[in-house]
């Protein structure tokens, strides 16, 4: 019997010395395993996690947001942002005292370019609004501005990318998704996140700003069109009854289900399912929900919809309104969709034609959720992936900017009238209250009443976070 096992199993016996060092490596892991479960709050964020509730860590101040993007980089030094000392230094180089960034376009010795706006205070608090924000200016006491947000892209794809997903590299959830992870839908026959865009152009990176990265695929956004009805084929032909509809969807389910039983992995299967769900919920529910013939001569007006320039984005503005009223969780809407804020070159006649389309719109939209009770329980967050620079590009122009620009929030019982934070005398860097994207990603968390460092989704056996384990929330703006 001896033998036998010595003949068996003699090629798998290894010594102590081959047996420690080929598994080191297990050793590590063992330490590693030890200190993690020495940490109470990794193993409660981990077993939250898994559950999953849906429900707030602590007292939300806000049920939903909007966020108002302004792709291509605002220049926050033409907005909101005056610098006198700028303008006595137009035409020259940048001073040696300050220090210089890595432009995006690799222009050199690019002099100073002042700025040609008139800046007023406007509000209690005295907050600066060039003129091209009349509008805006009128809400100034609804409003938390922001002038020291920093980022971390130069480019369009990671300055984007980052500000939606907190990373400069593809392949991470969406601020959006991961707020609909953590919080859920209010309304089972809408979108928990929708996306909305001012015209038909591509935004960077396409459908990765509001994709659910390593995350279910039933967790990313909703687009609805920019032109035409908001939802396409959302009205059943008069030919098909409800009857008919729900056998053909039942019949549907079936066979995707049976589908499905070998592809349990294929998260992107399961969304396609509960998209047919919600889309036949949506027949009945978001007719209603995306029809402006119910609005008020008056309401219209207020979002500029009587006029061809604020027309287009006047109407994304106003169904945001709808939707978080009915319990949409995210709403996100660009404008200047195809980097059109992006300007490099004719910095005037580019900010002029896109504040004209977007002031008016922005503006009625905080007058009317504010009016409707809506806006102590909507947050309202506006902003690009960066600023632009006080350095000139092609003579008229400026370049991306990351390094220190301006973004503002509103409701949620954020004190308006309020301006945190600085850039440095020309507006190259953000010098006081720095406030980095995870900051800010933590703060809309926060203000949702989730814990950005509890919000956890289990990948590959690794604790993700929205912050990528960075970020502080910026409580000033609700304690002052």
């Amino acid at each position: 019997m001896t033998n036998l096992w010595q003949e068996r199993f003699s090629s798998s016996i290894v010594t102590r010395r081959q047996a420690l060092l080929q598994g080191g490596a297990g050793f590590g892991a063992l330490a590693l395993a030890s200190l993690v479960g020495g940490s109470s709050r990794a193993a409660d964020t981990m077993s939250a996690a898994q559950r999953n509730s849906g429900a707030p860590h602590h007292a939300p101040r806000a049920k939903s947001v909007i966020f108002l993007f302004m792709e291509g980089g605002p220049s926050h030094i033409d907005l909101f942002d005056p610098k006198p000392e700028l303008n006595k230094l137009h035409g020259q180089q940048l001073p040696s005292s300050f220090k210089p960034i890595i432009l995006a376009m690799g222009e050199n010795n690019a002099p100073l370019m002042g700025c040609k706006r008139t800046f007023q205070q406007h509000g209690e608090g005295g907050m600066w609004f060039s003129d091209w924000l009349p509008h805006l200016a009128e809400r100034a006491d609804d409003i938390a501005l922001i002038r020291s947000c920093w980022a971390d892209g130069i480019n369009h794809s990671g300055g984007v990318c980052q500000m939606n997903t907190g990373s400069i590299l593809a392949g991470r959830p969406s601020l959006g998704s991961w707020v609909t992870y953590g919080l859920g839908s209010e309304n089972q026959d809408l979108p928990a996140f929708i996306v909305m865009q001012d015209n038909a152009g591509q935004v960077v990176n396409g459908v990765r700003n509001w994709g659910s990265g390593f995350m279910p695929a039933g967790y990313q956004g909703t687009r609805l069109e920019p032109t035409g009805e908001p939802i396409r084929n959302l009205h059943t032909p008069e030919s098909v009854g409800d009857l008919r509809q729900r056998e053909k969807l039942d019949y549907l389910n079936r066979l995707n289900q049976l589908h499905l039983t070998d592809r349990e992995h294929q998260t992107e299967l399961d969304a396609r399912i509960k998209s047919y769900e919600l889309a036949f919920r949506m027949q009945a529910k978001a007719p209603e929900a995306v029809d402006l013939t119910q609005e008020t001569e008056e309401t219209s007006q207020l979002y500029g919809l009587d006029a061809k320039e604020t027309a287009g984005f006047g109407k994304q503005c106003l169904l945001a309104r709808r939707l978080v009223e009915r319990g949409v969780r995210f709403v996100q809407l660009y404008h200047g969709a195809g980097s059109k804020w992006d300007s490099h070159a004719g910095l005037e006649r580019n900010h002029a034609s896109l504040c004209k389309s977007m002031d008016k719109p922005v503006a009625g939209l905080l007058e009317d959720l504010k009016r409707r009770g809506l806006l102590e329980s909507t947050l309202v967050v506006w902003g690009g992936e960066f600023g632009r620079t006080p350095q000139s590009e092609q003579g008229d122009g400026r370049d991306h900017n990351a390094a220190g620009f301006s973004m503002w929030m509103a409701g949620a019982g954020i004190q308006g009238g309020r301006t945190w934070g600085a850039t440095d005398e020309i507006g190259l860097h953000a010098i006081e209250n720095r406030l980095h994207v995870h900051d800010i990603h933590a703060t809309i968390l926060h203000l949702l009443g989730i814990d950005h460092m509890g919000l956890v989704y289990a990948h590959k056996g690794r604790p993700e976070r929205a912050t990528l384990n960075e970020g502080e929330p910026f409580l000033k703006l609700v304690t002052g």
